[in-house]
């Protein structure tokens, strides 16, 4: 890859099963270029190469929907292609990368103090909980959940066969179930179709899909309110 023109901070990277946006800190406009089921992590890279070009940075963070421990991804994404696991992604992109699950990511840039439950409704369903300034990824949409799971019934695929009237009653259980059994202080719900719905659950308030970007810068930050293990 060509070099960044100098070290200038960190490009956030969040990668979703519809598309990777990219952001530098000291940009206020988001890029984009369309993901899909194909896409594999060396074209991803590639994609955000592209997507970057004429910005600078020094550091990476990215966001992947995907189980992550320790800055390892355990699996590929089920709504991307093959090749992220072994993957090693600060040699690909030539700086020192940080990645993380993209629900935890979004989470960190959305948390404020407390115990906070996020849940990201977009291709698939996010989430995580922060409490005592830890960040914990969660991969809540894959439990059995009546006949099927979380994810089923509230995914994108659920809501373009069901329709919004239905898909935002099952919104409003899915999360009064979660909050039940984990019992935050407060709810945040982000992703791309957290904004589809007309009233918000009990507890909760609409996230700003910026945060993921804000949570990509923080996890550079010593002085950031909570952390990603």
């Amino acid at each position: 890859m060509s070099e960044p023109r100098s070290a200038a901070g960190v490009l956030a990277v969040d990668v979703g099963g519809s598309h990777v946006k990219v952001l530098v800190e000291g940009e206020r406009t988001e890029r984009r270029a369309t993901s899909g089921p194909r896409m594999t992590a060396k074209q991803m890279v590639a994609a955000v190469q592209g997507l970057a070009a004429g910005w600078s940075w020094d550091r990476v963070s990215v966001g992947i929907p995907s189980p992550v421990h320790m800055g390892r991804v355990v699996s590929d994404p089920i709504n991307l292609g093959k090749g992220w696991v072994a993957f090693d992604y600060s040699d690909a992109f030539g700086v020192p990368t940080k990645v993380v699950n993209d629900a935890a990511m979004q989470a960190l840039g959305s948390y404020e103090s407390g115990t906070m439950l996020f849940l990201g409704f977009g291709t698939g369903l996010g989430s995580a909980l922060v409490t005592s300034g830890i960040v914990q990824p969660m991969e809540l949409g894959h439990l059995p959940y009546r006949k099927a799971t979380f994810e089923d019934y509230v995914g994108e695929a659920a809501l373009a066969r069901v329709g919004k009237k239905r898909w935002r009653k099952r919104v409003t259980d899915v999360v009064a179930t979660l909050a039940a059994a984990l019992e935050p202080d407060y709810i945040v719900l982000g992703g791309g179709n957290a904004a589809k719905l007309d009233e918000l659950p009990t507890n909760s308030r609409l996230g700003d899909n910026d945060n993921a970007f804000i949570g990509g810068f923080r996890l550079w930050d010593p002085a950031a309110p909570a952390r990603v293990l």
